[in-house]
């Protein structure tokens, strides 16, 4: 797998481009001009190395035996490709990662649902300009101010009220 030749970037810049926020644009522009540069310097390179004429260096080298040492180390040279250790880690973690994707996209749509409730309830309300005290209490029986069954004093903010103690903030978890 790592000895195949690479010929093109297997990255798609304009879908990769298009999320890239503005602020980020410069960052992003002189990634993508390294990455290019790079390709261009692999490409420059010949897939091969050159064909090493070893008569023409037997010929011209005068110690014995010396061309034909090199060209049995130089025939016997390998070059070891690191295995590939990561790519099943990666891929678990992308499969995990659509996952979460996919349960944040549920969850959102459930908002949504909500919310578009909420803005249709809200939405049939006369609206507050129009409203007498009593459409209020109808509208918000929880926020309206009802003197019979929960009396209150002036100027009717919980913070002023005789049974008001301050709460320690919750946790969000």
């Amino acid at each position: 797998m790592a000895s195949r030749r690479i010929t093109q970037s297997s990255i798609n810049w304009s879908a990769l481009s298009e999320r890239v926020p503005e602020s980020q644009r410069s960052q992003f522009l002189a990634f993508k001009a390294k990455s290019d540069a790079y390709l261009r310097r692999v490409m420059a390179n010949p897939e091969k190395p050159p064909v090493i004429d070893w008569a023409f260096y037997k010929s011209r080298v005068p110690v014995a035996g010396m061309v034909d040492d090199f060209q049995k180390q130089y025939g016997g040279l390998t070059i070891p490709f690191p295995a590939d250790t990561v790519s099943s880690q990666i891929d678990a973690q992308e499969k995990e990662i659509k996952n979460d994707i996919a349960k944040f996209k549920t969850e959102s749509n459930a908002r949504i649902e909500e919310y578009k409730k909420q803005l249709a309830h809200i939405a049939s309300l006369i609206p507050y300009d129009q409203m007498t005290m009593e459409d209020y209490r109808d509208a918000y029986p929880e926020e309206a101010l009802d003197p019979i069954n929960r009396p209150t004093y002036w100027p009717h903010n919980k913070e002023d009220q005789i049974d008001y103690s301050e709460k320690a903030p919750q946790p969000n978890h």
